[in-house]
């Protein structure tokens, strides 16, 4: 080798290793400061993954033959929701196949569930009330306590959801440090041994370093689809640059607010006509489907529409189809949003977009993958534990042999 030749070859060895030294550096410290928020988004999302099926255990009663008839209508569970509890107006009806209705209700005037309000399981067919639960203002229950910690590590909401939002990023910064850290320089038996197999055998801290280097591999990819999907929903300049490069230079268009139009107020329906007429009409459309969200429009409210969402197959979310109504005149409001547009209708971007939520819950290979995405977040949850003892049993060697 020519002296020039060697002194290439030195140059390459001190970038890489210098490149190297970052990369430790990055995930070592990244790591560290990320670790607590990491457990926690990962623990809630795995037990956020399966809350529909752990419901369904838990409300035995709940549970419906279908049948071949009609299903109430929303005039129907109106009607009965507000004769039990006269004080309160009803915000929306969950229809399942296989399940009782679950109606929600409020207080006038408040918005979402903040205020408090009361939840029925009404049987779809004879309107029977089989479960009714009333929640005081700022009480939540288990499923939402834990996805409040989930999305915001139940501090209040303008201070969690940043941390949870850059928190998942550093997370991907974190895996893929990771990876180039777990990549041997050289590969071999040995190296293939240690880089594949966990030596349930050896020592604890042996052990240890295997669960984080060898599950953290083989949950890689995964890990990866379920922080990047996640960050689509906090992040604004992400999501949105990443429908751009999805679509080929598409920019997202806004949701809208739409409006009944009030000229409309003396010509045609009352509200409990409007209200079956938009169930029918959609129902019409989708006879198979196998749930609807119902949102019911406010009698106050003369501008207040009827919002209706689609959800043709149970436990996914990708193929749903929005539908608003004009609440005067039944007119069908067209929406310009990616999710009030049919799965089929929409391009890759716009596909991709639509099955965000399903493949972050895994939902999206249907129950062998929610529990995939299980056992991914469960190990997700491990990494930083088994990163945290990495680190401290070698700081505290070196500190006992100095």
């Amino acid at each position: 080798m020519t002296p020039g030749n060697k002194n290439i070859a030195t140059k390459k060895k001190s970038k890489d290793s210098l490149f190297t030294r970052i990369n430790k550096w990055l995930h070592l410290w990244l790591g560290l400061v990320s670790g607590i928020i990491v457990l926690i988004v990962c623990l809630t999302g795995c037990i956020w993954v399966f809350n529909e099926e752990i419901t369904g255990l838990l409300e035995p009663e709940t549970k419906v033959e279908k049948q071949d008839k009609p299903v109430l209508t929303p005039s129907q569970l109106s009607a009965i929701a507000t004769k039990l509890y006269p004080g309160k107006v009803i915000s929306y009806a969950q229809y399942q196949q296989g399940r009782a209705i679950n109606v929600f209700l409020k207080q006038p005037n408040e918005k979402g569930r903040r205020g408090g309000g009361t939840s029925l399981k009404i049987h779809p067919y004879t309107g029977e009330v089989l479960k009714a639960e009333v929640r005081k203002k700022g009480e939540t229950d288990f499923f939402r306590f834990v996805l409040n910690g989930h999305r915001f590590l139940w501090m209040p909401y303008t201070i969690g959801r940043p941390i949870v939002n850059y928190g998942t990023m550093v997370f991907v910064v974190l895996l893929i440090t990771g990876l180039i850290w777990w990549y041997p320089k050289k590969w071999n038996k040995s190296t293939r041994d240690k880089s594949f197999k966990i030596k349930w055998g050896a020592s604890f801290k042996r052990v240890n370093l295997d669960l984080h280097n060898v599950l953290g591999f083989y949950s890689l990819i995964f890990l990866l689809a379920i922080a990047l999907t996640g960050m689509v929903y906090g992040i604004n300049w992400y999501s949105e640059g990443l429908y751009w490069v999805t679509t080929g230079g598409e920019n997202m268009a806004k949701f809208r607010d739409l409006k009944s139009d009030t000229l409309q107020v003396k010509k045609v329906y009352s509200p409990e006509q409007s209200m079956d007429i938009a169930w029918s009409k959609v129902i019409a459309k989708h006879p198979k489907s196998q749930g609807f969200y119902y949102s019911y429009l406010d009698t106050a409210e003369k501008k207040s529409t009827i919002g209706i969402t689609v959800y043709p197959t149970a436990g996914q979310f990708y193929n749903s189809q929005g539908y608003t109504y004009d609440q005067h005149s039944l007119k069908e409001l067209k929406r310009k949003d990616i999710y009030s547009t049919p799965y089929v209708g929409a391009g890759f971007g716009g596909k991709l977009r639509k099955m965000n939520y399903d493949i972050h819950v895994g939902s999206i290979l249907g129950f062998p993958g929610k529990v995939l995405a299980f056992l991914c977040s469960l190990i997700g949850a491990s990494l930083p534990i088994t990163g945290f003892l990495i680190w401290y049993g070698r700081k505290f060697k070196k500190k006992r042999k100095v």
